[in-house]
Formats: C-alpha cells, structure tokens, sequence
C-alpha cells in the first residue's frame, strides 16, 4: 500500500478533507501534514522532504491555483511535484516525468476533478524506458550534481 503525503493551505482545508476521505476508501494510506499555516511554502516543503526522503511514496498538495505549492515544493531535492489540472496531464506527470507529488488548485477545480486526478496520478506508474526516460534520466542527475 503506498504511503501518501498531504497537505494544504488554509484556503484548500475543505477539499482536502473531501481528499482524504475519498483516497481512504480506495485503500490508500494518507498522512495529513497539514493546512493552517498560511505560509503555504511551508506544508509544501514539508511534503515534498517528506517524499524526497523515503518516508512517504508520493506527495499531494493543494492550494488556491496549486501553482504556489508547485513552485515550492520543486525548490525541495529529489521532489518532482507536478500541476495537475486535467487527467491527461495527471497520468502523464507519472507515466512519462515520473513526478512524485501532485498539485491541484482549489478554486480552479471541483473537488470531483481532483478526486479524480488525484486517483489518476496515483495508480499511474513511471514507464521505464520510455522515450521520457533519458530527459528524466538529465534533471535527475541535475539534482544529483547540485549536492
């Protein structure tokens, strides 16, 4: 069962928890990490060390547009967090840039959608192999390079 990671800012607390229940029932293990800090780059770091590290397989994040936790937890090495905003780009996020955390934007989706995506992004897997493989190969050892 992969171990998931969520988090949120303030204005996203509701969707969240509608996040939350929806994944549990699909049988997945999530740790939430968070939402009343109003400083969203903060539950975003948060996260995305948390997945970098090893403790958690994948991240989800959510704020307003998602963007903002997009920016921020792609500062954390070894994140790779994606804005997901239709499920075309949800599975492909996985399947062919092998991101680990996902970003949805509160306001601009319903939380149906990022129910959705949510479930996309997570049961799609990297294609190892793939045509993707050596442009992921390069901002991996990129990140690697940097120490």
């Amino acid at each position: 069962m992969k171990k998931i990671a969520i988090g949120c800012d303030p204005n996203a607390e509701e969707q969240k928890q509608d996040l939350i229940q929806y994944l549990t029932k699909l049988g997945y293990d999530l740790t939430d990490m968070g939402s009343e800090d109003p400083i969203y780059a903060h539950t975003a770091i948060k996260v995305a060390e948390a997945v970098a590290n090893g403790s958690y397989d994948q991240g989800l994040l959510l704020c307003g547009t998602g963007l903002g936790m997009s920016i921020a937890a792609n500062k954390v090495k070894g994140c790779y967090a994606a804005l997901c905003t239709d499920i075309y780009s949800a599975e492909r996020a996985r399947k062919s840039n092998n991101a680990n955390v996902a970003c949805f934007g509160a306001f601009t989706l319903g939380i149906r959608s990022i129910e959705k995506l949510a479930e996309t992004f997570l049961a799609s897997e990297f294609e190892q192999g793939c045509s993707s493989q050596p442009k992921v190969d390069c901002y991996r050892d990129y990140d690697i390079s940097r120490g």
